[in-house]
């Protein structure tokens, strides 16, 4: 399920320092950039903290927002330099997350038998590199298309297509499937995550 994009008369509106309209952009982005963000760093706190940044970054940049791109694009671009700053910052790869301290990504009325899947499932995909794991979130976490993630991240379609098909195969021999179950078990319990 692709993000929607708000409306224009939304962002001009924040553009001119409208705070209810900031303050619904960001109510409408705050939880799929906590989780983009929180399943990319691995620590629920800071995650909470960097969201806060990312969206004051995005109310000081958003007056030279010009609308060449998507807003989720331009959105997604800074939250993912911002997760590239704080990963530089401390010199390290991210940390696993606590699947207790999730928030508002946990899934409820699993079965324990499909809690402890989706546990597996969380612990395949941290073990993934930043470059693998962050087009895989912005696709099967968040949503958002193959050619926003392309120009959110920098990078070709061709290679966001590969690194998404090489985290789901990563991922599938994580948890120890063979090749016939690969992508349709990551998306599917991907899909039950939403």
């Amino acid at each position: 399920m692709a993000l929607i994009q708000p409306d224009e008369g939304l962002v001009r509106a924040a553009q001119r320092g409208d705070e209810s309209a900031f303050a619904k952009l960001m109510r409408d982005y705050e939880l799929p950039i906590f989780n983009y963000v929180l399943h990319s760093i691995g620590n629920y706190h800071q995650a909470e903290d960097l969201t806060q940044d990312i969206f004051l970054r995005a109310l000081r940049s958003l007056p030279g927002f010009s609308f060449r791109s998507k807003f989720t694009t331009w959105l997604f671009a800074i939250a993912k330099n911002r997760i590239l700053d704080e990963l530089r910052t401390n010199g390290r790869r991210p940390s696993t997350v606590d699947l207790d301290d999730a928030g508002p990504f946990a899934v409820r009325g699993l079965s324990p038998d499909q809690q402890a899947e989706m546990g597996d499932l969380w612990s395949a995909i941290e073990t993934l590199e930043p470059e693998l794991k962050s087009p895989l979130l912005l696709r099967d976490v968040v949503g958002l298309r193959y050619q926003e993630i392309a120009e959110t991240l920098e990078i070709s379609l061709p290679n966001v297509r590969w690194r998404i098909y090489v985290a789901r195969r990563r991922v599938q021999l994580a948890l120890g499937h063979d090749e016939t179950q690969a992508v349709p078990a990551a998306r599917t319990a991907t899909a039950s995550a939403r």
